[in-house]
C-alpha cells in the first residue's frame, strides 16, 4: 500500500511538472511565434488618416466639419506639454515597454475574469495606434490577438518618437477633429505648438471618450478629467508645483461657437448617418469615420438649410423651448432634413428620434383610419357634448374639449377631425374598442409602448417624432410601409460598393381607398368651411399655404405638434420643454404650426403643385358640412368630400331649403303666378330677382 501511494505521489508530481512546463513554454512559444511572424512580415505601413466622405442626395460632398481635414504635424511642432500630458494619462511607461505593459495587463485580466467580460483595458499608446491604423474597436479575443501582432510589428520597426508622432496625428478628439493640430484649432483656435499646459491637459483627456469628455458637451466632466491629468503630470514630474498651481487656476478660453468650425449642414442628420452606416457595416462609429468610406446619403442640403432657418426665425431667442422636426419622402422613406434640437453645439441629443412625447391629437388620424375600416365615413354623425364614460373597472372617464367648447349636437367625422373634437374621438375609440387602436398603431409602425385605454384616442402615450412622421407617410403614399433611412450607398476607399439601398415600392399594408379618404379628411383642418362651434385647428396658418396639404395639429400641456404632408413631402414638428414644463405663452403654443407652414412653403417648388391622386372606386360628393348629407344650393356652404362608391350619402340636405316648395312650383308650373302689381317698382324688381335665383338653383339641382 505504501508503495502504491508513493507511485501515485510521483505520478502527480510528474503531471504537475509537465503542467508547469507547458504553462511556461506555451506563452514563450506563442510570443516567440508572434515575434518571428512580425519579423518576417516586416514593417507595417503607417499612412495618414483616410477620412470618410459624406455626400448629399445630389452627390455633392458634405463634410462633418472642417476639423475633419487632418493637419499632420511633426512631433517637433507639438508642444511638449501635450506630449507629456498624453503619456501621463494614457501610458506612463511608454518609453520603458516594448508595446505591452504587462503589469497593467495582469490587472486587466483579473478584472475581466471577475466580470466575465472584456471591459477592462490596459492598452498602451502603441496598441491604441495599432488599433486605429489597422483594426476595428470591438472588444473580442480575435481583435485583441491581431492588435498584439500589429503592436509587436510597430515596436519592432519604428522608434518611440515615430509611434508617438503617428498616434498624436491619428487619434480622434471629437467633433470631427482628427489629430492634435485639428483639435487645437477646433477647441482653442491655435496651433498645437502654442498650447498652454492647462489646454494640453484638457485635450489629452478627450480621446478616452471624445463625446463624454468634450468640454463642449460636458464642461464640468471635462474639467474634472483635466484636473486629474494635471495632478498626474505633477506626480510624474512633468511639471513643477508652480506650473501645476498656475495650470489649475487658468481659465481656459475656448473658440466661440460662431468661430469654431461648425458642421456645414445637418449635424443631427450626419449623426444618424454614422449610426446607420456603422450598423450596416458592423463597425463602430469612430472606425467608420476614419475608414476612408464614401457614404451617399439622402440629405437635401437646401431643405435642411431652410428647416434650420425657419426654426431660428419662428422660435424667439429667449425661449427655453426645444424642437424636434423631420422631413422625409413619403414614398421612399428617405430622410431629407432633420432638427434634433435648436443648437447642436449646446446639445447633441436628437429630440426627433430619441425623445418620446405625448402626441396629443396628432394620434387621431390613426384612430379614424380604423374607423373607416369599420364602416365610418366622412358623414358619420356623433353627438359632441360633455360625456362621461363608465369603464369596465367601474371608474368614470370624462374627457374635455379644448377650452370646454362643444357643439351640443351631432357633428360629422369630417368636422370632428377638422375641429379636433375629443368627445367624438373617445366615443369612436370606445365603439371600436381601444385594442383596435393599438393594433392599428402597430400596423402604422408605432413601436413605443401603448395601452388599450380610452384616452389613447387623444394621444396619451409617448411616441417619437420619427414614428409619427413615418406613420403619416404611409397615409400620404396610399398605404405602403416605408422605413425611414439616411444612407443610399456606401463605397470603400477603392470605390467598391459595400451597400446599396434598393428602394422599391413598400408592402401595401393599408387600404388605398381609405388612405386617400383619410388624406382628404385631413385637408379639412385648413378649410374654414368646416368651422363649427370653433374654428378649424389649422385656421391660423391656412392663409400662408399656397397648395393643398393634409395634416393634423396636436397639443398637451407640455407639447405642441404639427404633422402634415403634400404628395411629395411628409413633415412633423414637435416643440416643448425638455423638462416637460407646461407651455403657457400663446406665442410658444404656435411655434410648431408656424415652423411647419413656413418650411412647407419653402421646401416645395412653387411652379409644381401635385394633387393627391384619387384611387379608383372613390367618388367626390358635394356635402353640407353641418349635416353630412348631399348639399343643395340652399345650404350655407358646401365642401366636396370623398367616399367609397358604396358608402356615398344618398340623402339630400333639407334643413336649409327655405322656400323649396315655392321654387319648385315656380319652375314646374305652366302659368307663372304674377307679381303683385300694387308693389313698388323697387320691390317688384327684387321679387323678380329672388324668383330667378330660385329657378336657377333648382335647375342646378335637377342637372
Amino acid at each position: 500500500m505504501r508503495t502504491s501511494r508513493r507511485m501515485q505521489r510521483r505520478k502527480r508530481r510528474r503531471i504537475l511538472k509537465w503542467f508547469i512546463l507547458i504553462c511556461i513554454m506555451l506563452p514563450v512559444m506563442v510570443i516567440g511565434g508572434m515575434y518571428a511572424a512580425s519579423y518576417i512580415a516586416g514593417p507595417p505601413p503607417i499612412g495618414s488618416v483616410e477620412k470618410t466622405v459624406y455626400y448629399s442626395k445630389d452627390d455633392e460632398r458634405i463634410d462633418k466639419t472642417s476639423g475633419n481635414s487632418q493637419n499632420y504635424v511633426p512631433l517637433s511642432e507639438i508642444t511638449p506639454s501635450l506630449v507629456n500630458a498624453t503619456i501621463a494619462i494614457e501610458d506612463r511607461n511608454f518609453y520603458n515597454h516594448h508595446g505591452f505593459d504587462f503589469k497593467r495587463i495582469g490587472g486587466s485580466i483579473l478584472a475581466d475574469i471577475r466580470t466575465l467580460s472584456l471591459k477592462e483595458g490596459a492598452s498602451t499608446l502603441t496598441q491604441q495606434y495599432a488599433r486605429n491604423l489597422y483594426l476595428s474597436h470591438e472588444k473580442t479575443w480575435t481583435r485583441k490577438a491581431k492588435e498584439a501582432y500589429y503592436t509587436t510589428r510597430l515596436e519592432m520597426y519604428y522608434s518611440k518618437q515615430e509611434i508617438l508622432e503617428g498616434y498624436l496625428n491619428r487619434v480622434y478628439y471629437g467633433h470631427g477633429a482628427y489629430g492634435v493640430e485639428a483639435a487645437s484649432r477646433y477647441y482653442f483656435n491655435k496651433h498645437a505648438s502654442d498650447l498652454t499646459i492647462a489646454e494640453s491637459a484638457m485635450l489629452a483627456g478627450i480621446p478616452k471618450g471624445p463625446t463624454y469628455y468634450s468640454p463642449f458637451n460636458d464642461k464640468e466632466r471635462a474639467t474634472a478629467r483635466q484636473q486629474l491629468i494635471l495632478k498626474v503630470m505633477q506626480k510624474e514630474q512633468y511639471i513643477t508645483s508652480a506650473e501645476y498651481e498656475q495650470a489649475v487656476s487658468e481659465q481656459l478660453v475656448y473658440n466661440e461657437p460662431g468661430e469654431r468650425s461648425k458642421d456645414e449642414v445637418g449635424p443631427y442628420f450626419q449623426d444618424m448617418v454614422d449610426r446607420e452606416a456603422a450598423k450596416l457595416l458592423d463597425k463602430d462609429i469612430e472606425s467608420l469615420r476614419s475608414g476612408g468610406y464614401k457614404i451617399y446619403t439622402t440629405l437635401d442640403v437646401s431643405m435642411q438649410e431652410k428647416l434650420d432657418e425657419q426654426i431660428e426665425k419662428d422660435m424667439k431667442p429667449e425661449t427655453k423651448m426645444e424642437v424636434g422636426a423631420i422631413a422625409m419622402d413619403p414614398h421612399t422613406g428617405e430622410l431629407r432634413a432633420i432638427a434634433g434640437g435648436r443648437d447642436y453645439e449646446k446639445s447633441t441629443y436628437n429630440r426627433a428620434v430619441s425623445a418620446v412625447r405625448m402626441p396629443g391629437s396628432t394620434f387621431k388620424p390613426l384612430l379614424y383610419y380604423a374607423a373607416l375600416e369599420k364602416g365610418y365615413t366622412a358623414s358619420t354623425p356623433l353627438m359632441s357634448s360633455p360625456t362621461s364614460f363608465e369603464l369596465e373597472d367601474g371608474k368614470v372617464y370624462e374627457p374635455n374639449n379644448y377650452n370646454g367648447y362643444y357643439a351640443n349636437k351631432p357633428i360629422t367625422m369630417a368636422q370632428a377631425l377638422a375641429l379636433s373634437d375629443n368627445i367624438y374621438a373617445v366615443k369612436t375609440n370606445m365603439f371600436l374598442k381601444p385594442e383596435t387602436l393599438v393594433r392599428t398603431a402597430r400596423i402604422f409602425g408605432i413601436k413605443s409602448k401603448l395601452a388599450p385605454v380610452p384616452s389613447l384616442a387623444l394621444g396619451s402615450y409617448e411616441v417619437s417624432v420619427k414614428e409619427m412622421v413615418s406613420a403619416y407617410s404611409m397615409i400620404a403614399n396610399g398605404g405602403q410601409k416605408v422605413d425611414l433611412h439616411t444612407v443610399r450607398k456606401i463605397e470603400d476607399a477603392s470605390g467598391d460598393t459595400l451597400y446599396e439601398n434598393d428602394t422599391k415600392t413598400g408592402q401595401q399594408v393599408l387600404d388605398r381607398s381609405k388612405a386617400f379618404i383619410l388624406t382628404h379628411l385631413m385637408t379639412g383642418i385648413f378649410d374654414e368651411k368646416l368651422n363649427g362651434y370653433m374654428q378649424v385647428t389649422g385656421a391660423s396658418i391656412s392663409k400662408q399655404l399656397t397648395r393643398e396639404y393634409a395634416g393634423k395639429t396636436g397639443s398637451t400641456d407640455s407639447d405642441s405638434w404639427m404633422i402634415g404632408y403634400s404628395p411629395e413631402l411628409a413633415v412633423g414638428v414637435w416643440t416643448g420643454y425638455d423638462d416637460n414644463k407646461k407651455i403657457e405663452n400663446a406665442d410658444e403654443m404656435g411655434y410648431a404650426k408656424n415652423i411647419w407652414a413656413g418650411f412647407m412653403e419653402q421646401a416645395h417648388d412653387p411652379e409644381r403643385k401635385l394633387p393627391f391622386l384619387v384611387p379608383a372606386g372613390v367618388v367626390p360628393v358635394k356635402v353640407d358640412p353641418e349635416t353630412g348629407l348631399r348639399a343643395t344650393p340652399y345650404c350655407n356652404n358646401s365642401r366636396v368630400m370623398y367616399f367609397e362608391k358604396k358608402s356615398a350619402p344618398k340623402e339630400t340636405c333639407t334643413i336649409h331649403m327655405h322656400g323649396e316648395d315655392l321654387a319648385k312650383d315656380w319652375f314646374e308650373s305652366e302659368d307663372k303666378p304674377p307679381i303683385d302689381p300694387n308693389l313698388e317698382k323697387k320691390k317688384q324688381k327684387e321679387e323678380k330677382k329672388r324668383r330667378k335665383e330660385m329657378v336657377d338653383k333648382w335647375k342646378a339641382i335637377i342637372e
